[in-house]
């Protein structure tokens, strides 16, 4: 069974961190790029960062540069998304997914994913 699973979320106020996990299963973690997007309510999906487990590779796009870290434990098939000085903005439901040999980079979160997990909330508060 393929599955991604997202988990971290929870409530903070303004100014705090959070760490998001992204555990994969049923298939080889190597072989895919594993991007974090998040989907505030009313809006639609945006990628947030991504990481080629391959090599290590990331990306963030603007509003996460500085602020966000994401890392990979190949061992433990478990990307990372570190959140720090979270903005209300931030307020949204995070998912993972996955991307045979997908290499991070800026275009990464404009393919259709081959696996998605379920989301994790994140609300920030002012």
């Amino acid at each position: 069974r393929f599955s991604c699973r997202a988990s971290g979320g929870g409530l903070v106020q303004a100014g705090g961190s959070l760490r998001l996990s992204c555990v994969v299963s049923g298939f080889s973690f190597d072989d895919y790029g594993i991007g974090w997007f998040h989907q505030a309510p009313g809006k639609e999906r945006e990628g947030v960062s991504c990481i080629s487990s391959s090599d290590g590779t990331t990306d963030y796009v603007d509003s996460a540069r500085g602020r966000f870290t994401i890392t990979s434990d190949n061992a433990k098939s478990t990307v990372y998304l570190q959140m720090n000085n979270l903005e209300p903005e931030d307020t949204a439901a995070y998912y993972c997914g996955a991307l045979y040999i997908g290499k991070c980079n800026p275009d990464f979160y404009s393919y259709d994913m081959d696996y998605w997990g379920k989301g994790t909330l994140v609300t920030v508060s002012s």
